[in-house]
């Protein structure tokens, strides 16, 4: 710890944080302002899933198709507008928020604690955009293919909401971003000594019960495809999480007196 957090008094603290969150949100208003004024860009990249002229849908192949959605709020399509802006704003501004964050604790970890914050931060970072990648990239244009080209007769119409689509695309976005954080979380418990791999691997099939629950509560509609959708990235994860877990165990396994090493050493 440095000798500057140590003399620093709780209202010096106090005021470093406020500065600190006035340019979080500075920052983070600036990139919504940006996103907002680039409207047709954001939305052209909000609303390719929707039709099968998105590149996802080209490289699995597939029939052509076309989703239209209706508005039937006075007010709906400028709020529907600034909320993706806002979000897409703190997206954009996640690295400078992740930078400002860190600057503020770093006085008070110790150098090696430093080491492994960054080491943490920067892997949490990667995979939550790692979640929010596929879930733009294959999970949420498979649930629009399957269900907004769902029909149970001909004579029934599907008329979606942008409020739906976006709502959908936001809430699975957010979800995906979270559920990446399992392989980093688990290296961090495995780190304190409170996750073991033996233990993933013998309630392996505990856990298949628990992520289907989970991906049945953060699946936005109750049909089976969407749930093996989501459930088979966190199943993935699970599986890789089990790997970091081994690995870290090993990492960490301390030299023991029979170790090759001491055979060298002269009696």
């Amino acid at each position: 710890m440095s000798e500057t957090a140590e003399t620093k008094s709780f209202w010096d603290h106090l005021e470093d944080l406020r500065g600190s969150l006035i340019r979080i949100l500075l920052a983070a208003f600036l990139f919504s302002v940006l996103a907002f004024c680039f409207k047709d860009q954001l939305f052209k990249v909000m609303l390719a899933p929707k039709d099968s002229t998105f590149f996802m849908y080209r490289l699995f192949g597939g029939g052509d198709f076309s989703i239209q959605l209706m508005n039937t709020g006075l007010t709906e399509q400028f709020m529907i507008h600034l909320k993706t802006a806002v979000a897409v704003g703190f997206l954009l501004a996640s690295p400078y928020i992740l930078y400002v964050l860190f600057a503020f604790v770093r006085p008070a970890l110790y150098e090696k604690e430093r080491k492994h914050s960054v080491i943490l931060v920067v892997a949490a970072y990667l995979m939550f955009l790692l979640g929010v990648a596929v879930n733009y990239l294959i999970v949420f244009p498979l649930t629009v293919r399957f269900l907004g080209t769902y029909q149970v007769s001909d004579e029934v119409r599907n008329m979606l909401t942008l409020q739906s689509y976006m709502d959908t695309m936001l809430l699975m976005s957010l979800v995906f971003g979270v559920i990446f954080e399992i392989p980093v979380i688990s290296w961090l418990l495995a780190r304190f000594g409170l996750l073991k791999a033996d233990w993933m691997v013998q309630y392996r099939r505990h856990a298949i019960v628990v992520i289907l629950v989970l991906a049945a509560i953060v699946t936005p509609t109750a049909d089976a495809f969407t749930l093996l959708i989501v459930s088979l990235p966190i199943w993935l994860l699970y599986e890789v999480s089990v790997i970091v877990v081994r690995r870290t165990g090993r990492d960490e396994r301390p030299c023991i007196s029979g170790s090759p090493d001491n055979h060298n050493l002269n009696p």
